[in-house]
């Protein structure tokens, strides 16, 4: 056996330094290196196998019927996949503690389970008690649905050997670790390390795989960047902790949009997908209100209706507060200065904007909404109850078209919208919805 060494590594970019400093030299990161004891240890990794052999791509077996997806059952959930689960690839999902990874994971495997898919579920957090107590409480368990509760690689392995699951999931990548190997759980050498074996289980069994990560508190995936490249699929599950509805969003895909977005409701029953999250996220509205504006985001292939809310505060002699949640709060600095030269006096107004239902829309299309929402709100102007908003605004005020407005048209049409107020370009729509085109922010206001 080779004889240890200590080296200190990063937690934050895996920067290896021969002694402990406060702040890594690399990122920059405070009180980010973690001792780790080096040499001595034996990687799963180096156990000898059969050499693979380059071939043309013309000769490549594709299996049977090339890529093979697995419907899990839950159509949120297969949105977002892009149409279900392939097999052989490895799924990352990461969130907040308590927003219900877990909880979703369990249901979608018990889907697959009563269809006689067999499931391994390795819980490292958990004891299979616990598992079992929280799918009694689901109504979910099954027989084919296998349960794992440990944290050593070495016990995950003989269990892929007897069980021979076409799903597993991993829960958490945290908290597995190889025992041949230094390092404790969590450190960036064993979450590099149980992600490769994931990996290797994956592609070389065809055994699709769900990770379950953890999140640091600045909202990304802890451990290394280089777990997010060896996956085929990354999902964050959103939740603001206030509303009961969780966002699932895509951020990588290989098989699918990385646009697409999943809606679900945490309910006293356990989580249930929203297949409508236009009717849901609209069902609270106040009806005949100032400073309320309802516009249609478009999330991957899904148009979404959503609510933005806008409150002006009174005048004030301080700094004024400039508060976005669920929209960038740049654009809303942008917003507010493009308002200031079409004669919305705000510079010493507070302005709140929030999307209602702790839903985040990133594109530019809600920026007219915003804009008729803050106005509204400033002038006590009430705007139609039927009246769908969206556009994007230009730095002059100019009023730009956005990405399939026919979709986002008929949506709105669905859900009772009788009048929108669009960009000129938007083209006609045939049916019953009434469009007024509006060229510039100044005429939009009037």
């Amino acid at each position: 056996m080779a004889k240890q060494k200590t080296r200190y590594v990063c937690q934050q970019c895996a920067h290896v330094a021969a002694s402990w400093m406060g702040r890594c030299p690399e990122c920059g990161a405070w009180n980010s290196l973690v001792e780790e004891l080096v040499g001595g240890g034996r990687s799963e990794r180096s156990a000898s196998r059969p050499a693979n052999v380059a071939l043309p791509m013309t000769q490549v077996a594709l299996g049977d019927g090339g890529e093979v997806r697995l419907s899990v059952g839950i159509g949120e959930l297969d949105r977002v996949l892009g149409g279900g689960l392939v097999t052989g690839s490895v799924v990352l999902l990461g969130g907040d503690p308590g927003v219900g990874k877990s909880t979703l994971l369990l249901i979608a495997m018990c889907a697959f389970a009563r269809r006689g898919v067999r499931v391994l579920y390795v819980s490292g957090e958990e004891s299979a008690r616990q598992v079992r107590l929280r799918a009694e409480r689901l109504g979910v368990a099954s027989d084919e649905l296998y349960l794992l509760a440990d944290t050593s690689l070495a016990a995950v392995r003989d269990a892929v050997e007897q069980v021979q699951p076409r799903v597993m999931v991993l829960d958490s990548v945290q908290t597995l670790h190889n025992p041949e190997m230094d390092g404790v759980p969590g450190a960036i050498s064993q979450v590099r390390e149980v992600a490769s074996a994931a990996m290797h289980y994956a592609k070389g069994r065809e055994i699709a795989t769900f990770l379950v990560g953890h999140v640091t508190k600045d909202g990304g995936l802890a451990g290394p960047k280089a777990l997010e490249h060896l996956v085929d699929t990354v999902l964050y599950f959103e939740g603001d902790g206030s509303s009961s509805l969780r966002v699932l969003r895509a951020t990588k895909n290989r098989f699918g949009s990385t646009g697409e977005i999943g809606m679900f409701e945490m309910r006293e029953d356990g989580l249930v997908d929203v297949p409508d999250a236009s009717a849901r996220l609209l069902k609270e509205r106040a009806s005949g209100a100032p400073g309320t504006v309802v516009t249609c985001a478009l999330e991957g292939s899904r148009p979404l209706l959503v609510e933005v809310q806008a409150l002006v505060g009174a005048q004030t002699n301080a700094t004024p507060s400039r508060t976005a949640v669920g929209i960038d709060r740049q654009r809303l600095s942008l917003l507010l200065a493009v308002l200031g030269k079409a004669g919305l006096p705000l510079s010493d107004h507070d302005v709140f904007v929030s999307v209602a239902g702790g839903v985040r829309i990133s594109e530019p299309a809600v920026d007219l909404a915003v804009a008729v929402a803050i106005h509204s709100s400033f002038t006590g102007q009430v705007v139609p109850d039927d009246l769908i908003v969206f556009g994007e605004i230009g730095l002059v005020g100019e009023l730009r078209g956005v990405s399939q407005p026919l979709a986002r048209l008929r949506e709105a049409e669905r859900h009772g919208f009788r009048a929108a107020l669009v960009p000129g370009t938007t083209p006609e729509d045939s049916g019953s919805i009434r469009l007024r085109r509006c060229g510039m922010l100044r005429e939009a206001i009037d």
